[in-house]
């Protein structure tokens, strides 16, 4: 393999196990190597993954010809779910001198530690304590994925948490411990505990079923054989004993005493107590220039949604959202009502851990299997039939409705271009107003804090700057509009849409209608007539009467919907979401029907919305209906945030609309969607 042309100054390097070359974004991990399959003359390094026998070969030939061995390793906040399964990581350690569990000589990690007082001011301190207090608040992990804590388990009194490891760890042996150490730390416990409930913790690979723990006397514990959230063992025990397990920091970032009785690389720096000296340490550090090698030093971090190289506090945050995205869809969904073209973007939309979903082709057979598993029933609400109705009747588990989000894609549905964005509704749905949904309640109930209102504005203003909107399709600019006088965009829709079946008055519920009302109440404004784009296709119903037509003095078919909302300046619609756009662009909006965003003190609204007590802002609605509410993916199909499908919109904008992703389903977790068209399960 040729030496990169682009950068001659990379160093070529020996990738030494094939397993590493597989590893997502592992070009975006290391940029400053040109990585090699095969050994060569001129290889300046070897690349393998930490002491493992795969790489045994590797270490051989570098110490042979005298080139450096740069050990990889997963970091210390990696990902939602474990290795083993496959879980994508977002963090790599990359270290020249050995490996941060390697206790038997010095590694790059320990060597920052011994250095701090040269890099590791105060600044970087306090960068590292907000990362403390970060990963504290949000009860982040290295791996994210375990499940709630039994609190029956749990004895009043003194509880002492003793955390296994799996057996063959390599950090045990090269931690200067051995399986006799979990035998001494069981007799301390014992010993320096009697009055406490010792509490033993499997590792979740263990839990898993794919390895084998290294306690074997469990005489008088409560074992924890489950996978579960460390953030809340740790709140719940008042001291951690352990071998070399990275939950012993863990547990000091939450203040914890810890006992180590091997020599893990937080050991040995007058933060924990420690059965095993090393030899090598004994300087005093606190916990904040610890983590901050650990965490910010020595550990790299690429975006999985991005692909891109981010900072700690950036891969922070994408962890906490992937977990709770993780956590919103985890179980077993059986869905019914689905189209085939619907099923691939939908499989991408849900993929998550421990999340299984099936199609259905009959709704009975669907709330059957949600019955038998504990799962959900979904259906797309548009396309709920009288069987679906009569099935989720019928069936006492939770039912979800899916309809497209409000940032959906670069092109229309029924043009079977795939959403990128699907809203989940175990309430109702938005555009139905006969009764509640979760779009209402998030909009009536959710106070924001100071840093949620600020992301909504940042969302708003972004989504405004570039110009999106729901379909995100391109037309001409409006020309000869008057600027003496009020223009009103009347905007049509879709007359068998849901929205207006369920959310307005019989005698107000077609495009014609709606242009006569805003006629009426607008007599000296120039009106601006636009139809739907599924209506202009020819896709859908919707086209307006001869005789409506005439009280129109333009109209804006095939101009681009974001400059008519700039140059209008009133919007007139029945329940479009171009009512919503609007408002995020500082226009008066008249609303006629009954759609998500009116009734909130925010438009002019023909009818009354009971329900609907709370006098919300701008940023309430944006922060419900495009953060909260829907779940996304990139066109690419990786899990992201509102903000991300934003940039990528941004930064396709001009480019041609991509073809939905083929194929195997991303997988940036564990999750196993199964489904009737045989679709084969996710996997990178």
């Amino acid at each position: 393999m040729p030496q990169d042309a682009a950068n001659p100054y990379l160093t070529p390097a020996w990738v030494c196990a094939p397993g590493v070359l597989r590893v997502p974004f592992l070009k975006a991990f290391l940029p400053e190597y040109d990585l090699r399959r095969t050994p060569g003359g001129d290889v300046k390094a070897v690349l393998g993954w930490g002491m493992k026998p795969t790489a045994a070969a590797g270490r051989r030939w570098a110490a042979k010809t005298g080139r450096p061995y740069v050990a990889l390793e997963d970091g210390f906040l990696r990902s939602v779910g474990i290795g083993e399964a496959g879980a994508t990581s977002l963090s790599l350690i990359v270290d020249d001198l050995g490996v941060y569990y390697d206790a038997t000589r010095p590694s790059r990690l320990e060597r920052l530690i011994v250095e701090a007082d040269a890099w590791c001011d105060a600044g970087v301190r306090a960068r590292a304590r907000r990362l403390i207090d970060r990963i504290v608040e949000t009860g982040l992990s290295k791996t994210n994925m375990g499940g709630p804590l039994d609190a029956a388990l749990l004895k009043p009194g003194r509880r002492v948490l003793i955390v296994d490891q799996t057996l063959g760890d390599a950090s045990i042996g090269y931690g200067l411990a051995s399986t006799e150490s979990f035998a001494e730390m069981m007799r301390a416990a014992r010993r320096d505990e009697p009055d406490a409930q010792l509490i033993v913790k499997r590792h979740p690979a263990v839990a898993a079923g794919r390895k084998q723990g290294c306690i074997m006397d469990l005489e008088g514990v409560t074992l924890i054989d489950a996978d579960v959230r460390p953030a809340e063992m740790l709140a719940a025990v008042d001291a951690v004993y352990c071998v070399t397990s990275a939950l012993g920091f863990e547990a000091l970032m939450r203040g914890l005493p810890v006992r180590c009785f091997g020599a893990p690389f937080y050991s040995g720096w007058g933060l924990t107590t420690d059965a095993v000296d090393t030899g090598r340490r004994g300087a005093a550090r606190d916990l904040e220039t610890v983590t901050a090698a650990a965490l910010i030093a020595y550990s790299r971090y690429v975006d999985p949604t991005t692909g891109r190289r981010c900072e700690a506090e950036e891969a922070l945050e994408r962890l906490v959202a992937l977990r709770d995205r993780a956590d919103r869809l985890a179980g077993d969904w059986a869905a019914v009502g689905f189209a085939p073209a619907k099923r691939p973007p939908v499989r991408r939309l849900l993929n998550a851990p421990k999340a299984r979903m099936r199609y259905f082709w009959r709704a009975k057979a669907a709330a059957a299997h949600a019955r038998r598993t504990g799962g959900r029933l979904i259906w797309w609400a548009g396309k709920e039939s009288e069987a679906i109705r009569r099935a989720a009747e019928n069936f006492d588990g939770p039912t979800v409705r899916m309809e497209d989000g409000f940032i959906r894609s670069r092109g229309l549905g029924s043009d079977f271009v795939g959403a990128l964005s699907v809203a989940l509704d175990d309430q109702g749905v938005y555009y139905d107003p006969s009764r509640p949904s979760r779009l209402e309640t998030l909009i009536e109930t959710t106070q924001l804090s100071p840093a949620q209102r600020a992301r909504a504005a940042a969302l708003g203003r972004s989504v405004v700057e570039a110009g999106l909107s729901k379909y995100n399709l391109t037309g001409r600019a409006p020309e000869g509009w008057p600027s003496d006088r009020e223009v009103v965009l009347v905007v049509g829709q879709v007359e068998n849409d849901k929205s207006i079946l369920k959310g307005c008055a019989p005698d107000l519920n077609t495009n014609s209608a709606l242009v006569a009302a805003a006629r009426a109440d607008h007599p000296d404004a120039f009106l601006v007539y636009r139809n739907h784009p599924d209506v202009l296709a020819g896709n859908r119903p919707g086209r307006l009467e001869a005789g409506a037509l005439a009280a129109v003095d333009a109209t804006a078919d095939g101009l681009d919907i974001i400059d008519c909302l700039a140059a209008c300046t009133r919007v007139a619609t029945l329940t479009s979401l171009t009512g919503f756009e609007a408002l995020m662009r500082g226009k008066a909006v008249s609303v006629y029907g009954r759609p998500f965003y009116a009734g909130w003190g925010l438009t002019e609204d023909r009818l009354g919305f009971e329900r609907r007590t709370r006098r919300a802002s701008v940023e309430d609605l944006i922060h419900a209906a495009l953060i909260a509410y829907p779940v996304y993916v990139t066109p690419q199909g990786w899990p992201c945030e509102a903000e991300d499908l934003v940039a990528a919109l941004i930064a396709a904008r001009d480019q041609p609309a991509p073809a939905a992703p083929r194929g195997r389903v991303r997988r940036w977790a564990t999750g196993v969607m199964a489904s009737l068209d045989r679709t084969p399960p996710p996997s990178y």
